[in-house]
């Protein structure tokens, strides 16, 4: 007797229709089929609740394939075949699966049955942008913080990964249903802020730049604006002047932050300002706090947290002995606040020179009584560079997001950041990305998307309707790669999560992409001339759609818009 329930726990199936059979299902079913060996007494083994399947190279061995065997059967006791065989015979009763063959040493090939696999269009259109939703990380409560520049200037090249890679990772974490807050972290404390102010304020009055000051263009902006807000403020001592200049200048270079962030597509939750934390005693409560924890020594004046004891290279100093606070007090007292808000994750996503704050920030984790493997997590993201760039007309010093955005696109700009691991050092060809060619991956991915949306257009035009659906008929080769890449999705946005990967969403929807060409050049949605319309055309309507989804959705995940027409 085939079994049904094990592979799903989605709703019956079509009456006359193969069950869908995902990747994913599969792996649960393989799962499922392994407890009940175990249960059977058949094997002795701890049996995982996920089996890795992947499509084999050579489409003669099958649709899928898994080594879970050759993994499984030593630690049974068992030889790998021995176990392969007990598994394929269970596999074999799942409904949709056609055949188990045992290749070498113990692997397992599955074919499904014609269709099975085709159910998944079908599933793919009624789900929507839910697809590729999964439940990896249900539970989790997360803080992100990432970009947090300085209130002192422009968005500029520094902060273009982490704004791209760092908007995606917290798509990809809520999708995989994690609870997440972006957060800014506003570095409004200390002398630097002192620096800008008075660089405005020289500025108004025609002044040099002060020792250590901002000289760009943007400065002479900012002190336009202080002058329009506060039109008698070159009538005020510097004493009166720097604490009004100091507050405008900062809200308006943030209002220019925030709307650079908006134009790019990347949205915060929280922006949280270290002055807060300073003025509203939370700095000292952090150092009280550490204390009680049995991490404070007090040497030569100085208030010092050990966080040597926890790996970090040596001790960091929290209060100094004139008794004025360490910017490092502060980042305690960060992660205390994000402890007190409930978040039991925080990922810090940090620039390519803060590879020594990984230690310290980690030993503050521990110092507060945290799990430093656990509790928080710090990635460093590489430099980027893009050829031909030029220097700020602003800013003078450096190249600006604002310019970047202007020049590039920010569709093209954030799939291009979206598509390399973050701790890989990059280099992009703005040339590259201004072709409407196939070797510009940002345009062969979004064509896709328009072109299925063409397709539809067209079908509807000549009466193919997603009425009646029959996914036996979906039997080309080239529908088999595309059903493969669409069901592959889901498992791909989860690992995404898991390892803080967008890359790994940019990488397959080109894949998806690919597929679909060659299947768009292979098979028909509608008609030739006036021919009939068919079941095939309105099933394989169907198919063209589900690409349509699946390919919004992760080019949604990476903050890129999915195009109508191109």
């Amino acid at each position: 007797m085939r079994r049904r329930a094990v592979i799903t726990t989605k709703d019956a199936p079509t009456p006359g229709y193969p069950c869908e059979v995902t990747p994913e299902e599969l792996s649960t079913a393989i799962s499922a089929c392994l407890r009940d060996a175990l249960d059977a007494g058949q094997i002795s083994v701890d049996v995982p609740a996920n089996v890795r399947v992947e499509r084999p190279k050579s489409r003669e061995h099958g649709d899928w394939a898994t080594n879970i065997a050759l993994q499984l059967g030593k630690k049974a006791g068992m030889n790998p075949r021995d176990f392969a065989q007990i598994l394929a015979t269970r596999l074999a009763e799942i409904d949709g699966v056609k055949k188990v063959e045992i290749a070498g040493p113990g692997f397992l090939n599955i074919t499904l049955e014609a269709g099975a696999a085709g159910e998944l269009a079908k599933t793919i259109v009624e789900t929507g942008a839910a697809y590729g939703t999964n439940e990896a990380l249900a539970g989790h409560e997360i803080n992100m913080e990432f970009v947090s520049a300085n209130p002192t200037g422009p968005l500029h090249i520094g902060h273009t990964r982490w704004a791209a890679l760092g908007d995606s990772i917290a798509r990809v974490l809520k999708a995989s249903g994690a609870s997440v807050t972006s957060e800014y972290y506003i570095n409004d404390a200390g002398n630097q802020m002192n620096i800008f102010a008075l660089s405005v304020y020289n500025r108004l009055h025609g002044l040099p730049v002060p020792e250590g000051g901002y000289p760009g263009g943007y400065i002479q902006d900012l002190a336009d604006v202080v002058a329009a807000a506060h039109p008698d403020i070159r009538t005020l001592t510097q004493d009166a002047a720097l604490p009004i200049v100091r507050k405008a200048a900062y809200t308006a270079q943030m209002a220019d932050i925030k709307e650079t962030l908006n134009d790019f597509g990347v949205e915060f939750d929280v922006f949280f300002s270290e002055q807060e934390l300073h003025s509203g005693g939370a700095v000292e409560d952090a150092v009280a706090r550490l204390r009680e924890q049995g991490h404070i020594d007090d040497t030569d004046g100085a208030v010092w947290l050990r966080t040597t004891d926890f790996g970090d290279d040596k001790d960091r100093v929290l209060i100094r002995a004139n008794g004025e606070p360490t910017y490092f007090a502060a980042d305690a007292a960060y992660y205390l606040s994000k402890k007190d808000r409930g978040f039991t994750e925080k990922i810090y996503l940090l620039g390519a020179d803060h590879h020594g704050y990984v230690n310290r920030l980690k030993a503050i984790a521990a110092c507060a009584g945290d799990d430093k493997e656990k509790n928080i997590e710090v990635l460093i993201g590489q430099l980027i560079s893009v050829n031909g760039a030029r220097l700020s007309k602003r800013a003078g010093n450096i190249i600006e997001l604002r310019d970047l955005i202007n020049w590039l696109g920010a569709d093209a700009l954030r799939y291009s950041l979206g598509r390399y691991p973050a701790d890989s050092p990059m280099t992009i060809d703005p040339e590259q990305l201004k072709k409407n060619t196939n070797d510009n991956p940002v345009f062969y991915v979004q064509y896709a998307h328009a072109r299925s949306r063409a397709a539809s257009r067209n079908a509807v035009e000549k009466g193919v309707e997603r009425t009646d659906f029959d996914a036996t008929l979906l039997t080309h080769e080239t529908e088999n790669d595309l059903l493969a890449a669409l069901g592959q999705f889901p498992s791909i946005v989860a690992k995404s999560a898991t390892h803080r990967e967008p890359h790994r969403i940019a990488r397959h929807i080109e894949l998806l992409a690919g597929a679909y060409h060659s299947w768009y050049a292979a098979c028909r949605v509608t008609p030739i001339g006036e021919g009939a319309i068919e079941p095939i055309h309105r099933t394989r309507l169907w198919l063209n759609d589900a690409t349509t989804q699946v390919l919004a959705n992760g080019l949604d995940l990476l903050g890129v818009s999915a195009p109508e027409k191109m």
